[in-house]
């Protein structure tokens, strides 16, 4: 593979490493720094689901048939993850992402090195995930680490490649250097809200894509609401201050593509339901993990006109979530819309 031998000459010191959550992603990350040979520590919030982790050495409520190796640590002892730990990760799920902050508080400081992992906006405040963790935590700098990367994928050593963006170029290249082997690629970007936009914008589409699916449509439609949904991103990019240009690579087109059509995509999932005719409240009773769409569909419809920002298949998806809105009635309103150029 052209560059293997480059990425595998980086010499990587052994850190301590905690990272905050036990959800699948944040699992699938611990495994890929683990894996590096770092000192690696999972933080979870309900002591009995660590101690099974611990015992069986599988985390199949969120990450199903993958091994945990013996090095990894696990705790549900918030300053034992943390203490002395050169890099903290945060993962949880954007619903409590403020709250779990709140009992790391005088815990992280700006003498570690702090990366984002969780993709949504604050359903209270409407905040990205890396300005709550500078505001509860009272950090200067947070690296926000998004792209194409779906757990199952990546704890099972599939190529992927992603994206850290900080305004701190320096602390996005630490990541790039710590983060990066021969089957993770990591890019650097300057526009964390670019990128942390995307990440949250993309999953109330994958949910539009997945209606469309659900209803028995085609190839033409799927690709048509990720084209129009990728507009619709970019747009809302420009007014919250990010720059639109970023959602043309991994935290843009190629998150919303992998989110839109991949097996492993939850937010697929519940929209694939709707589309069956499903209730939103039957569909997520059902489900063990979140899908940060449904929350974020909300937070988006909401901001955009506070902002002014036209996003029609992102209303759509909050009158399906929120207000029962009917999946066939959501078609003929979209096709129906005053025409346009592109």
């Amino acid at each position: 593979m052209p560059g293997m031998s480059s990425v595998n000459e980086i010499q990587k010191t052994k850190m301590k490493i905690a990272v905050i959550g036990d959800g699948g992603w944040g699992t699938a990350n611990a495994l890929l720094l683990c894996g590096y040979g770092h000192d690696v520590t999972v933080w979870g919030a309900f002591p009995d689901y660590i101690e099974e982790q611990r015992r069986t050495r599988r985390n199949d409520r969120f990450l199903k048939g993958v091994v945990l190796p013996d090095a990894l640590k696990l705790t549900s002892d918030r300053e034992e993850a943390v203490k002395g730990a050169e890099i903290v990760v945060l993962a949880p799920p954007s619903k409590y992402f403020a709250s779990v902050m709140e009992g790391f508080k005088g815990l992280v400081t700006n003498e570690q090195l702090v990366v984002s992992l969780t993709k949504g906006l604050c359903e209270r405040t409407n905040k990205r995930m890396t300005e709550l963790a500078k505001e509860i935590l009272g950090l200067k700098s947070v690296v926000a680490l998004a792209g194409p990367t779906h757990a199952e994928e990546v704890s099972r050593g599939i190529p992927t490649t992603i994206v850290a963006a900080c305004e701190d170029e320096e602390k996005a290249k630490m990541v790039q250097r710590v983060w990066s082997g021969p089957l993770f690629r990591v890019y650097t970007s300057k526009d964390p809200v670019g990128v942390e936009i995307g990440g949250a914008v993309k999953n109330v589409i994958a949910i539009a894509v997945g209606c469309s699916d659900g209803m028995g449509f085609g190839d033409n439609t799927r690709a048509a609401l990720i084209t129009r949904g990728l507009a619709e991103m970019k747009r809302f990019v420009l007014a919250y201050g990010g720059t639109p240009e970023t959602l043309s690579g991994l935290a843009g087109i190629g998150d919303l593509i992998v989110t839109c059509t991949s097996v492993h995509s939850r937010n697929h999932s519940v929209g694939e339901r709707l589309g069956k005719g499903e209730k939103i409240a039957d569909i997520l009773g059902s489900m063990q993990m979140v899908a940060e769409g449904v929350w974020n569909s909300k937070v988006v419809h909401d901001l955009a006109r506070k902002l002014g920002v036209e996003m029609p298949i992102c209303d759509l998806v909050y009158a399906l979530c929120y207000e029962g809105f009917d999946a066939h009635k959501a078609v003929e309103t979209m096709m129906g819309r005053e025409l346009k150029s592109e």
